[in-house]
């Protein structure tokens, strides 16, 4: 189980705040920014939509976010 499970769209990442335990997912415009750490993940949908080539095993599609939101203690959006 996640224990926060960070969904940043913004490109000023609140880095202080996160815990290396937690899982950060950038999304929208957040995307353009390269994952900096093994629990960093881009949206699928978004880094295809703006044309990035990114390593498979660092994407996470719409539905695997979704589902990773019901299982997270805490959520947290900035």
């Amino acid at each position: 189980m996640v224990k926060t499970l960070w969904l940043v769209k913004k490109s000023d990442i609140p880095y202080s705040y996160i815990d290396e335990n937690d899982i950060v997912v950038l999304i929208e415009d957040a995307v353009l920014k390269v994952p900096t750490k093994p629990n960093w993940f881009l949206c699928k949908e978004d880094a295809e939509a703006r044309n990035l080539k990114v390593v498979n095993n660092k994407l996470l599609s719409y539905k695997e976010i979704a589902e990773m939101i019901l299982k997270a203690q805490k959520v947290v959006v900035w």
